[in-house]
């Protein structure tokens, strides 16, 4: 069974607090997908140190790139908000399962976690018919 969410118009403030929102951890990401592909010294080194072999960065920034392009794109937001979920929820646990670091890359990997799916509900009418937070 398919739902048939009918999604009414996302008032315009919404629609631009959802970008701004929206590009904030994107331009992040984006940088670090690009910086990935390059791998200069502090990128190898601090993928090395979290446990991984060199030969995994540029995969990993390509991958990066392409979850967040999906991400900005309108009609491919969801599935790039869900990609990028799956690879900060990856962060998430390589902090707490490999390294048993503290809270900041734990908290660092959420929060961008979050302002996705912030970003997204604002300008996005079906989720927003799909995750009513009020009614």
């Amino acid at each position: 069974m398919v739902a048939n969410v009918q999604a009414g118009p996302v008032p315009a403030k919404g629609v631009w607090a959802g970008r701004i929102v929206s590009w904030l951890p994107a331009l992040f990401l984006l940088v670090d997908g690009v910086a990935k592909l390059f791998k200069p010294a502090p990128v190898v080194e601090g993928t090395v140190k979290l446990g991984y072999s060199e030969s995994v960065i540029i995969p990993l920034g390509i991958i990066l790139i392409a979850c967040t392009v999906l991400y900005l794109v309108p009609r491919t937001a969801m599935l790039g908000a869900i990609l990028l979920t799956g690879y900060l929820g990856g962060a998430v646990a390589t902090h707490v399962g490999r390294l048993g670091d503290g809270a900041f890359g734990v908290v660092f990997a959420v929060t961008f976690g979050v302002l996705i799916w912030l970003g997204l509900y604002l300008r996005d009418a079906r989720l927003r018919e799909l995750l009513p937070l009020r009614s």
